[in-house]
């Protein structure tokens, strides 16, 4: 398998991106998801006149988006730093105000080809980390987390109607043995959800379980919840907020996100889609999901 550092990630929605955020006028722009930098790159193609600074908590996405956006010299600044930190970002760029700002959510394919625990597919260490500076790996949650709060975790952020009976034996195998890799995880969950219920399904019976892992892991939606209205604040008059997701929690989040912010014109009465010809080319486009909103007074 692949490096993450070797995988091309064609960032989704593109057109619809520089669309929504208005890039040809120029302007500065946070790329928010930074990731491989493929957002990033077509915001700085879209007008000599744009700036964009990029943030990512994942050191191998900084590195290959340096890479990546090494022509634009320094019309560029990339910050290693939640997205959540936005606030710190910008005043160390000494920016105090900024014309669009990205969200691209969720796990990369960068990560689900990678190394770090995110595939059900793979023998990997059960890590989960975005930010490898932290120190909550998903061992750690499915190893040392009682019995209730996993089923809380599986079911709130994976909608998983088996968390009970999940949650009930990684704990009873945890107790034979530490679970300590993706496939260990994987095949617990097998053995719970009924096969008629997944055999000859496309997606894994365990892919749930592992989103909620992830997103507890990562505190994802601690992130969003405090990332977007923060963003929403540093936007000038007439700035945009684009925001991309990839399941429904996330969606349902960001909807009433976006609804909640003050002074805010709602461009996406429902989310955009991408084109089918998109989907096509990149079937990891398929469930993303494109909202955006425009600052109509200060």
């Amino acid at each position: 398998m692949p490096s993450s550092k070797e995988i091309y990630h064609p960032p989704v929605m593109v057109k619809e991106v520089i669309e929504f955020l208005n890039t040809e006028k120029g302007g500065i722009f946070v790329d928010a998801t930074l990731g491989g930098g493929g957002h990033s790159e077509a915001i700085l193609k879209s007008s000599p006149n744009t700036k964009v600074i990029g943030i990512d908590r994942d050191e191998e996405a900084i590195e290959r988006a340096i890479k990546r956006l090494e022509p634009f010299g320094d019309r560029v600044s990339i910050y290693h730093a939640a997205f959540s930190q936005i606030d710190e970002v910008l005043e160390a760029e000494g920016v105090e105000q900024v014309d669009g700002v990205l969200f691209d959510l969720g796990v990369s394919h960068f990560h689900l080809r990678g190394d770090r625990g995110f595939t059900v597919w793979e023998e990997q260490p059960l890590d989960m980390r975005m930010d490898r500076r932290q120190k909550l790996t998903a061992k750690d949650v499915v190893n040392e987390l009682s019995e209730k709060k996993l089923a809380e975790i599986i079911y709130r952020y994976g909608e998983e109607k088996f968390a009970r009976k999940i949650a009930r034996e990684i704990v009873r195998r945890r107790k034979q043995k530490p679970i300590e890799t993706t496939l260990e995880l994987a095949k617990i969950v097998e053995e719970v959800i009924p096969k008629k219920l997944w055999v000859g399904r496309k997606k894994h019976p365990a892919i749930k379980t592992f989103q909620a892992i992830r997103i507890y892991v990562n505190k994802e939606f601690e992130e969003i919840e405090e990332g977007i209205p923060k963003a929403a604040n540093f936007l000038k008059k007439n700035g945009r907020l684009v925001v991309i997701t990839f399941h429904s929690l996330e969606d349902g989040l960001v909807k009433k996100i976006m609804k909640s912010l003050e002074g805010f014109k709602i461009l996406t009465k429902k989310p955009i889609e991408p084109t089918e010809e998109e989907v096509r080319k990149n079937p990891a486009a398929r469930s993303a999901r494109l909202r955006a909103a425009e600052k109509v007074s200060t």
